[in-house]
């Protein structure tokens, strides 16, 4: 499909909420894991490192209410919840590999850009020189 600006402007309703969800925060990572073979609600806590027993909750939540992971709950002993991807989350695969690649290979490109971009800030708080009152004398008395 040729990509336009209006085709872009065309589709945004529909396009939006979906990259949305795909691309929240943990989903990428959490699709990614389970993309090898399905796991264990803390196996893949431990293996994601930083992410909060509540943010995978909520994150494998939407992606299960997504149809992009199921949940199959082991009546082991313990019982065990285990996770995997589904047909369509498999289909993000490969573009989320793509995106890791990319990422690993420009690392030092945007650790460079953000150097240059704040050695040419100055120093203020928000865009707003701190020294400065917002308004002049003459504006506020207006």
């Amino acid at each position: 499909m040729a990509y336009t600006e209006q085709k872009v402007v065309e589709t945004i309703p529909i396009v939006r909420p979906v990259l949305e969800q795909i691309a929240h925060k943990w989903s990428i990572l959490v699709l990614t894991f389970l993309c090898e073979e399905p796991k264990r609600f803390n196996a893949l806590r431990r293996r994601m490192g930083g992410i909060t027993q509540k943010a995978l909750t909520e994150t494998l939540r939407r992606l299960e209410r997504n149809g992009l992971v199921e949940r199959h709950v082991a009546t082991t002993s313990p019982i065990a919840v285990v996770y995997s991807i589904t047909p369509l989350g498999r289909t993000l695969q490969a573009p989320f590999l793509s995106l890791y690649d990319w990422a690993l290979d420009h690392q030092g490109d945007l650790d460079e850009a953000q150097r240059r971009f704040d050695a040419n800030e100055p120093p203020c708080l928000g865009g707003i020189d701190a020294g400065r009152p917002l308004l002049s004398a003459s504006s506020q008395a207006r």
